[in-house]
């Protein structure tokens, strides 16, 4: 009887004790804050007893300036005479000119009918008669605008950069696909290959290759082949383990089961790798213009330095006709792998292929005959003036003297005195180790300890490099574009999502603003807001806003419509299905929206370091301009480990989501 008395007794007092342990499991954020928490209130005495507060205790730096600085004595001495330069990358060098001048003239043998023609039939055998028009249009569009000479030596230069980036991506791609060991050691790598600012890459490639088109080559192989190699790795790995144990059943051997089954069930991948690798490409065009590349970029190039919006829209339109071209084609290419052939059976297969290189062909000798190499300089349209009336005007009537919002200007002092100037006070002013402290709570709450590692580890790599208060700067800079690019980015998806005719009216737009060179929108902005920390940040925003939209739109359509058909059922209005059903749901969809802006945001900010924003994108750009190898390389490590701490506290982990899943 005493026992069953006490019986009633016991799980009362046991269910109090473990309230908090089992709140605690409810919410596992809440126990990862209050551990960080605990763990703080021992080390921070400690740590700050002994390095202090403020900013980055000069104890903890490492000054590589030194054995930098040796390096890059040792490569200009030796670059004329050591066998490394004469027999290696001399050789490479060669190799590239030589392939580069044998493309383009190709392209001029082919003459402006015959690449026109060319281009239209490969779009028109892979994706249809419309695009082929398209091609044949951005072709022909590329003539009217004066730039066909410049448009044959980007295209000259991407076709050699691109097969390079390809060849190099498939093999690493091969290695990591097929190794577990190779896999985990290439990861880091491609990570530091891509998130490394393209002006780090030019200088180390311009102190062994020199100023010309082998450096121009080499660094865009560098920063196009990650995704090839990161995307063939994923087919790879990802193919149908049933096909595989039938093909091993069968006897096959391994570079049988790799060239019949691993390698085929792979090509969606490899076609969306060989788009990025294209793309990624094409934005290097006019970042290589800096050290020699010529063509379209260095067109762009020119009219930045004179501010000169036409000349450079002028040059970014090729470009951008370029990038929606090839996106189209190899995009249509991965759609139709799997599917049956439609057209006339005469054009099918070989027999399609043959006639396109038939007409080809044909119209290339005509025009070698009609002496039409070469667009005709008398059929053109000159935009750069009527632009740059347009861009004066805006000038005008924009700049200042709007009535209530003053105009650009204004709105460009108000945003660097209200926001950048107290957000880069705001994180230069606090001890560093809260900073580390912030950071961890952060990538903790949205990933595991492993995350949370990683991103405290790269920020405290960036005060060992010395340069804390300039990355806090950087930093400033990216939370303020990333919230002003969300804020817009959201809201024009959310109207997109309900307006399908929305949508439609938006395609053209956004792919317009996608492929457009990062060195474009800096030259309008600098026009409108003059140079600073705002233009930068502007700039950053139009960059980073069509991914945005894109992703955004695309995960609040996605969202399950009996979900929302439920809440209709409900009586919820537009505005509760909105904020209860597909926000939430859409919730992976946003996240991914917020990590594509910190890094597209990230990317234009550096960039801007050309018209003033300071900060690292100044030390990235000074340390090419003077050759100065530890300057620039000790920035753009630091750009690495900042973006690498912002892409794990904007990104959920895999197991993470299917927690909250």
């Amino acid at each position: 009887m005493a026992t069953a008395q006490a019986t009633p007794v016991r799980p009362a007092r046991s269910g109090t004790g473990r309230g908090p342990l089992a709140a605690l499991r409810e919410r596992p954020a809440a126990g990862k804050l209050l551990l960080l928490a605990l763990a703080a209130a021992v080390l921070v005495p400690l740590v700050h007893g002994r390095w202090g507060g403020g900013v980055w205790p000069d104890a903890l730096t490492a000054d590589l300036s030194g054995p930098l600085g040796s390096v890059t004595d040792w490569i200009v001495s030796n670059r004329d005479s050591h066998p490394l330069f004469l027999y290696f990358f001399g050789h490479i060098s060669n190799a590239v000119v030589l392939s580069v001048r044998g493309v383009y003239l190709v392209l001029l043998a082919l003459g402006w009918a015959g690449v026109t023609v060319l281009a239209a039939a490969v779009a028109w055998r892979v994706a249809g008669i419309r695009l082929a028009l398209t091609a044949a249009a951005s072709f022909l569009a590329c003539g009217l605008l004066g730039m066909w000479v410049p448009t044959m030596q980007t295209l000259a230069l991407m076709v050699v950069a691109v097969l390079a980036s390809v060849v190099l991506g498939l093999l690493l791609g091969l290695a990591a696909g097929l190794s577990d060991r190779v896999f985990r050691i290439l990861r880091p790598v491609l990570d530091t290959m891509q998130v490394l600012p393209a002006f780090a890459y030019l200088l180390p490639v311009v102190l062994v290759f020199g100023i010309g088109v082998p450096g121009a080559v080499l660094a865009t192989v560098v920063y196009a082949a990650p995704p090839m190699a990161r995307l063939t790795a994923l087919g790879l790995r990802g193919a149908d383990g049933g096909v595989m144990e039938a093909v091993t059943s069968l006897g096959a051997t391994g570079r049988q089961r790799l060239l019949t089954a691993r390698l085929p069930l792979a090509r969606k991948e490899l076609l969306l790798g060989l788009n990025q690798t294209i793309m990624m490409a094409l934005s290097m065009a006019v970042i290589a213009s800096v050290i020699g590349a010529g063509g379209l970029g260095d067109r762009v190039y020119q009219a930045l330095s004179a501010v000169d919006v036409g000349a450079a829209l002028a040059a970014g339109i090729p470009i951008v006709l370029l990038a929606v071209v090839l996106d189209r084609t190899t995009e249509a290419a991965g759609r139709r792998i799997g599917t049956e052939p439609t057209g006339p059976a005469l054009l099918r297969g070989w027999r399609g292929w043959g006639l396109a290189a038939l007409v080809t062909a044909a119209v290339a000798l005509v025009g070698r005959l009609t002496d039409g190499r070469v667009w005709p300089d008398d059929v053109t349209v000159a935009i750069a003036g009527p632009v740059n009336t347009a861009k004066d005007w805006m000038v005008d009537h924009l700049y200042t003297g709007v009535p209530v919002v003053g105009g650009t200007a204004d709105l460009a002092s108000h945003f660097t005195s209200g926001v950048l100037n107290p957000l880069r006070s705001g994180l230069t002013s606090l001890p560093w180790w809260s900073v580390l402290l912030v950071v961890a709570a952060l990538a903790w709450t949205i990933g595991t300890w492993r995350t949370a590692a990683t991103a405290v580890l790269a920020m405290a790599a960036i005060g060992v490099l010395g340069v804390w208060e300039p990355s806090m700067d950087t930093l400033s800079q990216v939370i303020a574009a990333v919230a002003v690019t969300l804020v817009l980015g959201f809201s024009i998806a959310i109207g997109a999502a309900r307006s399908a005719r929305l949508e439609k009216l938006l395609r053209p737009v956004l792919d317009v603003f996608q492929t457009m060179p990062q060195f474009v929108y800096l030259i309008p902005v600098v026009a409108l807001f003059g140079v600073g920390r705002a233009p930068a940040a502007a700039a950053a925003v139009v960059y980073a806003l069509p991914a945005v939209v894109r992703i955004t739109t695309q995960g609040l359509r996605g969202v399950d419509p009996a979900a929302l058909e439920g809440a209709r059922s409900l009586g919820a209005t537009p505005g509760q299905q909105l904020r209860q059903v597909q926000l939430p749901l859409a919730r992976p969809s946003l996240l991914l929206a917020v990590n594509q802006a910190v890094v597209l945001v990230l990317a234009v900010v550096i960039i801007g370091g050309l018209v003033g924003s300071g900060a690292l994108g100044y030390d990235v750009v000074f340390g090419l301009a003077q050759g100065d190898l530890a300057t620039g390389l000790v920035a753009g490590a630091a750009i690495v480990c900042l973006g690498l701490m912002l892409d794990r506290v904007t990104q959920p982990t895999a197991r993470r989501q299917r927690q909250e899943s």
